[in-house]
């Protein structure tokens, strides 16, 4: 799990700490009364935690995928590359709207773990940033496919659970794309020593 995941998941924990307590103080007589209350809440807590994680995710994608654009030799992953900035940007506008109707911030930059991926792969050239911008997306988008599976099934709110269902196709094809590049990519020259 990336450090952005653990710091994403431990703030998710955290929030539904704060709401089980928070629930069991306001609810007063029988436990049984405050279940369904702290259950809402703790959905709610699960779906905020996945937009944020969401929107962060999209933000590297659309970073990596402009230095794609940029740097890729191959002219497939440079393809890619910019199909990830339209496709992932336009993806995030549609977020911001959701979770601006709910009242939820999202993040404007890049977290320190994306930051890392992206200068580390800012640092390589040629069939090197080739190979490892492909290893990157496909780890992100296997990662991400079942994400959004797994979300699809659990999310509380009607309106996230609508998006995630329309950017499931999406991320599949992402996915089955990335998969063919690196299948086909030429190997890296072997380096002498």
């Amino acid at each position: 799990m990336s450090e952005s995941s653990f710091e994403l998941l431990a703030r998710a924990v955290g929030c539904l700490l704060v709401v089980c307590a928070a629930s069991a103080q306001a609810q007063p007589g029988p436990q049984a009364t405050a279940a369904p209350s702290a259950a809402l809440e703790i959905a709610r807590c699960a779906d905020v935690a996945f937009i944020k994680k969401a929107a962060l995710g999209a933000i590297g994608e659309v970073e990596l995928g402009r230095l794609a654009a940029q740097r890729a030799s191959d002219a497939d992953v440079r393809r890619f590359g910019q199909k990830m900035v339209d496709e992932h940007g336009k993806a995030n506008n549609e977020l911001k709207q959701l979770a601006s109707s709910k009242g939820i911030e999202l993040p404007a930059t890049l977290d320190e773990a994306h930051r890392a991926e992206t200068d580390r792969l800012s640092k390589l050239s040629g069939t090197d940033f080739d190979h490892a911008y492909v290893r990157a997306m496909v780890q992100d988008h296997d990662e991400d496919v079942a994400e959004f599976q797994k979300q699809l099934k659990s999310a509380h709110d009607v309106e996230l659970q609508a998006w995630v269902s329309k950017m499931l196709p999406t991320l599949t094809e992402h996915q089955e794309m990335i998969h063919m590049i690196a299948r086909d990519l030429p190997a890296p020259p072997k380096k002498s020593s």
